[in-house]
């Protein structure tokens, strides 16, 4: 009896890549049905996308059967994309990976075959350069992932991609977590289970071009922070503790030299370099208390993930 494979595809103004993906997808999947008799379900998310991606989705689901699609009602963000195509999976195995090609889809062969032997839960990929990208943005990248590892419970591996094969189990961990606000990088790390690696390297998107801006980036690794520690609040707790021990000390310098010496109190620009330095620091740790206020406002609100438009999938699950 031949074994079901779901293969997740986040898309967002994917209407370059598609084509190119879906000639080598289908390369795969009958090279996979071949060797190991392995059934493919091709579940397509369009993330609100403003191009042609869901004509050219409608396109290939009217020619493949295999090709489910959901089409949400706007753009809820790639988090979300993985969230609804991991609750409208139906396969044994499930697997993300993305449109670009920067993910080997002939990668799939080794992590089928290594899945099966039942020693891993999950096969991932991670790139081992990244040849192509900016200096300034690989710089910042290294730099979060050391930076989470050292101030998280959990590991999350410097070059990961979202591009990986788990077990059924495995995904309906994930899917227990219903948090509004998603790091799946994280998630993947939280809920455990046994893990091997893939390497290889860094490969240029196939056709279009990335929809993750520096600035982008940056918003999205303080999300991973703020949804996998609270150090970031005891770093303010303890400046406070700092400066109000530094403001002690002071107050007693000054109380002794002005009674032992009869010397007058530091003069206005001493002061005010004083008061602007504390008061940045005061509101830098606002900041940081905003941060995670925020993401509780945002999940006691219990919103939907994500809410779908179109979809040819039956009995859709919507968010």
């Amino acid at each position: 009896m031949s074994e079901l494979l779901s293969l997740i595809v986040p898309c967002y103004n994917e209407q370059e890549a598609l084509p190119f993906f879906n000639k080598e997808i289908c390369k795969v999947a009958a090279e996979m049905k071949e060797q190991y008799n392995v059934d493919f379900e091709f579940l397509f998310v369009n993330d609100g996308s403003k191009d042609h991606t869901l004509d050219i989705l409608r396109e290939m689901a009217s020619r493949d059967p295999r090709v489910k699609y959901i089409s949400f009602s706007r753009n809820f963000g790639k988090e979300s994309a993985i969230y609804a195509g991991l609750e409208n999976a139906s396969g044994d195995y499930i697997s993300l990976i993305d449109a670009d090609l920067q993910d080997p889809p002939a990668l799939l062969l080794q992590m089928y075959e290594l899945i099966q032997s039942g020693e891993y839960d999950c096969i991932g990929t991670r790139r081992v350069t990244r040849k192509g990208e900016p200096p300034i943005r690989s710089f910042f990248a290294r730099c979060f992932y050391r930076i989470i590892n050292k101030i998280s419970n959990i590991d999350v591996v410097d070059g990961a991609r979202d591009f990986r094969l788990m077990t059924r189990q495995m995904a309906d961990s994930i899917l227990s977590l219903r948090e509004y606000n998603r790091f799946s990088k994280g998630i993947f790390g939280w809920v455990g289970f046994r893990t091997k690696w893939l390497e290889y390297e860094n490969v240029e998107r196939v056709a279009g071009s990335t929809k993750w801006s520096f600035w982008k980036l940056f918003l999205y690794s303080l999300d991973g922070i703020a949804a996998f520690s609270t150090t970031p609040l005891s770093i303010a707790s303890a400046f406070g503790m700092l400066f109000l021990f530094i403001a002690f000390v002071l107050i007693l310098i000054i109380i002794w030299k002005t009674l032992v010496f009869g010397e007058p109190v530091a003069g206005y620009p001493s002061t005010m370099c004083v008061m602007f330095f504390i008061g940045g620091l005061q509101l830098f740790s606002i900041g940081i208390l905003g941060q995670y206020l925020s993401k509780a406002y945002l999940e006691v609100k219990r919103r939907p993930i994500y809410i779908v438009q179109e979809t040819n999938v039956e009995a859709v699950k919507k968010g």
